[in-house]
């Protein structure tokens, strides 16, 4: 498996990533990872690594690009934290429903333009807000995303006229979603709702609850990470890909 540092070109700027690849000839079906919050670390770098030595090449872009190169924090960050907040809604901030298309597409594109990544479609998949991000993605460039996976992504169902689940109709892609439980970002009358809006649609998707697993469980550096749920999502993520990018 290798790696290498690269630049995303979007619309708004030059963005720092890591581009991850298995040993071989290929080619390879591609995935943007769509980080958390606290953006690239060694967590997300371990997820990227395992994709990869699964058959993927992986874009880990920095999603902060607007507002920081990487490392995005100067400190260790601890959620509930004053300092740690405060640089959170900076990061938040950076990242508009106009961005994540602009971005989505970009990203699309990057892995589309590598030779060794398999073409016509690549995949996302994304954690917590970088969730919702993967989602918004599909429907940024459809012809481009055949596949998305979400997890404990939040407020993929609010009111307002950017919502996600109102691209529904726009969605090519084939779509899984791993939701929390007790989770304020996504309850489950926003999940109902998100159900009926694909189904109208006719998008193909799959999606459970995980039990016990509470907003944030799959990322191994988090307070409430859960390994044997973050482990099902794992291997539910990896067949899923395997099936949607054939």
């Amino acid at each position: 498996m290798g790696v290498r540092k690269v630049e995303v070109r979007t619309p708004d700027g030059t963005v720092e990533a890591q581009f991850y690849c298995p040993e071989g000839s290929g080619p390879w079906p591609g995935i943007t990872l769509y980080t958390d919050i606290l953006g690239v670390r060694p967590a997300s770098q371990d997820m990227a690594k395992g994709f990869s030595a699964e058959g993927y090449c992986v874009l880990l872009p920095n999603l902060f690009y607007r507002e920081s190169d990487m490392p995005i924090f100067s400190f260790q960050p601890a959620f509930g934290e004053e300092k740690t907040m405060a640089r959170v809604g900076e990061l938040r901030k950076s990242l508009d429903t106009e961005a994540a298309y602009k971005d989505g597409a970009a990203y699309a594109d990057f892995l589309l333009a590598q030779p060794e990544v398999k073409k016509p479609v690549v995949g996302a998949v994304g954690y917590c807000m970088g969730g919702t991000m993967a989602i918004r993605a599909t429907g940024a460039a459809p012809d481009k995303i055949g596949a998305a996976a979400s997890f404990h992504g939040g407020n993929l169902v609010t009111d307002a006229p950017d919502s996600p689940h109102l691209l529904a109709p726009k969605i090519k892609a084939r779509l899984l979603f791993g939701w929390a439980v007790e989770d304020r970002t996504m309850p489950p009358e926003a999940i109902e709702k998100l159900k009926s809006a694909l189904d109208a649609a006719g998008v193909r998707y799959e999606g459970e609850v995980y039990e016990g697993a509470r907003h944030g469980w799959t990322m191994s550096d988090h307070r409430v990470y859960n390994q044997a749920q973050a482990l099902r999502a794992w291997t539910k993520t990896v067949a899923f890909f395997k099936d949607a990018l054939k």
